[in-house]
């Protein structure tokens, strides 16, 4: 079975359930799981985890992610992108200068009303399945942080922009909002994932890529392992004597275990790699300064 992350190019068409499928029947393994949905027609970067990797779903999906989208002004559909029924069309009056003004001020925090063409839940039911039954229902804004937007060309009524974000962004809400505020209506053309957390789009493989890298038996080299996913903290190596320990999940004295670089804890240091004596991975574990010890924070067992 194959354990680590996978930097899957999601190609148009695929939905995100589409490419752990794929997966599955390629490297013949069930234990699969993708780290955030992209749309059907949208390409780019989808983490996807194997094996024990799949406890870092959650994590990875709480990434910042990069985009490359195509705005196209007076267009307005009920999918808020291209794909979608046209609900209103309109001649775009705005001059250059206002609509990099507009766009630039979506930078930031803002409220943003998740589209009726979402996977999110309403009273246990998905919104794109009432929408698709000709509901639509009122939706909570949600909290979502624009960190940067890079507007690449304005050949209007198009628009192509680089966008930064945080989780939970729907990029072709925030198109919608754009034509909204500059009142021609807008809608999202193409987008392009280029960036979630670490995993960059230079770095990803095709389906097709991946099919072959399987059959000749190198798409181990490509994996990035559990480990190498907190690259950022210590490597704490256990004593002999508290394997069991670190093998049963169990908190660690300061005593338990040295490190394997720095030598002493590094000051204010908060979390771990931990290993056991014969230094296979185990786990995280988070220093308990108030007790004094480690205790874990997310475990993989099995090494």
């Amino acid at each position: 079975m194959y354990d680590g992350m996978l930097n899957v190019y999601k190609e148009k068409g695929y939905t995100s359930h589409d490419v752990v499928a794929r997966l599955r029947g390629i490297l013949h393994q069930k234990k699969i799981g993708h780290t955030g949905t992209l749309d059907p027609d949208a390409r780019g970067v989808l983490p996807v985890c194997l094996g024990k990797a799949t406890r870092l779903c959650d994590m990875v999906t709480d990434h910042e992610k990069t985009y490359e989208a195509v705005l196209l002004l007076g267009l307005e559909t009920d999918t808020q992108d291209i794909s979608g029924r046209v609900l209103r069309e309109s001649r775009v009056l705005a001059e250059e200068e206002q609509v990099r003004e507009i766009i630039m001020g979506f930078v930031g925090d803002y409220a943003q009303i998740p589209p009726m063409y979402s996977a999110l839940k309403v009273n246990g039911r998905k919104l794109y399945e009432l929408a698709r039954a000709g509901k639509v229902v009122e939706r909570q804004p949600r909290q979502v942080t624009v960190r940067q937007i890079v507007i690449e060309s304005v050949k209007l009524p198009r628009v192509t922009m680089t966008v930064c974000c945080s989780k939970g962004t729907y990029i072709r809400t925030l198109c919608h909002d754009i034509g909204q505020k500059l009142g021609c209506g807008g809608c999202m053309e193409s987008l392009i994932r280029t960036r979630v957390g670490r995993f960059c789009l230079e770095d990803s493989l095709t389906l097709s890529q991946i099919e072959e890298l399987c059959g000749q038996g190198l798409l181990k080299q490509e994996l990035i392992s559990v480990e190498d996913m907190f690259g950022q903290y210590p490597r704490a190596v256990v004593c002999p004597a508290a394997d069991h320990l670190v093998r049963n999940g169990n908190p660690l004295r300061e005593t338990d275990v040295f490190l394997e670089d720095q030598g002493e804890q590094p000051e204010g240091c908060r979390y771990y790699r931990v290993c056991d004596s014969s230094r296979v991975f185990m786990g995280i574990y988070e220093w308990d300064q108030d007790k004094a010890r480690l205790k874990p924070w997310k475990m993989f067992p099995g090494g």
